[in-house]
């Protein structure tokens, strides 16, 4: 699986980048609800604000037991939806993509991570190396690619960065050497990283965001208190389509 994979020193090196871009990514994302789909053992909301955060999937340690393309919640319903790692090991992506325009409120975000086909790690892959094997074994999709499915869906994204530019060594030495390389990457060939974090938000047309006073104003920067909820959650059972 690939939580066992994020536990060797590749997988390691990945998830370290990774954590720093989903903080990132989702600590000025506001609202009521936010649910992680898969990797349950591994927090990606750690550092949101939103007051009610979920972990749904198929795998054990999920909260909420769901197929991710057929998702238990109303429409419209939640504020932030993370995808780590989502689209490359299902079968149909574009459903899953579908399902999460759904759910999310307009102006609602997504975050998505996934690893680049045009990288180191990819050229190995695309070679044959370790194809039966994480993250080999997942179909890997261009970012281009997914930027042109999530416009069909109506999201614009909003934020985003390649990251993990060494080699795909298996041990941690070899990838501490090629360290260098972050920095490098990022100036000489930022599109090259092996890995990528995206954030879409939901666009809805005809639709105007107000926007309170306090974003026009320039002053310090301070955590919002989060909103208590009454009724949490709505959920709804659906059927198979």
């Amino acid at each position: 699986m690939l939580t066992d994979w994020f536990e060797t020193p590749k997988g390691s090196y990945v998830l370290g980048w990774e954590r720093g871009q989903f903080d990132a990514a989702v600590e000025d994302v506001f609202g009521f609800n936010a649910v992680q789909l898969g990797l349950p053992d591994l927090d990606f909301l750690r550092e949101s604000r939103i007051p009610l955060k979920v972990r749904a999937g198929l795998e054990r340690g999920c909260a909420l037991r769901t197929d991710p393309e057929q998702l238990p919640l109303a429409s419209q319903s939640i504020d932030l939806l993370l995808l780590p790692h989502v689209l490359e090991f299902c079968a149909r992506p574009h459903a899953i993509l579908r399902e999460a325009e759904r759910v999310l409120m307009p102006e609602g975000s997504v975050v998505i991570s996934g690893f680049n086909p045009l990288s180191l790690w990819g050229a190995a892959r695309a070679l044959g190396w370790e194809r039966k094997r994480y993250p080999g074994c997942g179909r890997f999709i261009g970012l281009l690619r997914l930027k042109d499915w999530l416009a069909l869906l109506g999201f614009e994204l909003n934020g985003g960065r390649f990251g993990c530019y060494a080699p795909p060594f298996s041990q941690r030495r070899w990838l501490e050497r090629f360290g260098f390389m972050e920095k490098a990457g990022e100036r000489w060939w930022p599109i090259c990283g092996s890995v990528y974090v995206v954030r879409a938000v939901k666009r809805v047309a005809g639709m105007r965001l107000v926007t309170p006073n306090w974003r026009d104003k320039r002053v310090p920067k301070k955590a919002l208190a989060p909103v208590a909820q009454e009724n949490g959650l709505r959920v709804e059972k659906r059927g198979r389509r």
